[in-house]
């Protein structure tokens, strides 16, 4: 599959497939047979490839302050964490999406070599933004417990008030706490991190 060039700005890309590659048949064909797209990024949620702006730089600074109030948890443990560049395989549907932050273990596995597995991580985050409200407050909760992650931790600056939520304690494949606070108000990051997270290092 390829891309064309556009001759004149008023002509279209149009999609072209090879003689020697067949049609994908799923979006998760579909997003394996994608290029590299610079300044995007792509999900596979419910069958459905979603393929959307990278955030602003207000929406990788929360990522950004989560990953260094993590990091003396992450030395600790042994862990690592990436905000905004990895790549999850949903584990069972085999969606990939890609968190606005991760945190795994060293030998967290992986479905090929691209994607960490999600029944493997530690937990995700997402920061909400304008073009990502529903997904991340209705359609991530269900899909990262059905992926087995243990912590999903909502970052919601566009709530009024701004919210924290963390979601955990999974049950026939659904999250059965969830803990909302303010941000400002200290919020408790479950086992297996066990640590309070100040979310007043969200603000402004």
């Amino acid at each position: 599959m390829a891309i064309e060039n556009t001759p004149t700005p008023r002509e279209h890309a149009h999609l072209v497939v090879s003689n020697d590659k067949p049609m994908p048949r799923s979006a998760r064909e579909l997003f394996e047979a994608f290029p590299e797209l610079p300044g995007f990024r792509a999900d596979v949620i419910e069958g459905n490839l979603i393929v959307s702006p990278v955030g602003t730089p207000e929406h990788a600074r929360c990522a950004m302050r989560l990953f260094r109030a993590l990091i003396p948890i992450l030395d600790e443990k042994g862990w690592e964490a990436w905000a905004g560049n990895v790549d999850v395989c949903i584990e069972g549907p085999r969606e990939p999406v890609e968190p606005d932050f991760v945190m795994a273990p060293l030998d967290c596995p992986r479905w090929g070599e691209r994607e960490l597995l999600s029944s493997g991580l530690i937990m995700v985050a997402e920061v909400v933004s304008a073009g990502s409200v529903v997904r991340d407050r209705k359609e991530k909760p269900a899909l990262y417990a059905h992926g087995s992650v243990p912590i999903y931790l909502m970052i919601d600056t566009l709530a009024a008030p701004q919210s924290i939520t963390v979601h955990h304690n999974i049950q026939h494949g659904a999250y059965r706490t969830t803990t909302t606070v303010n941000v400002g108000s200290p919020i408790m990051l479950p086992d297996p991190i066990n640590l309070e997270l100040d979310t007043s290092i969200f603000k402004g």
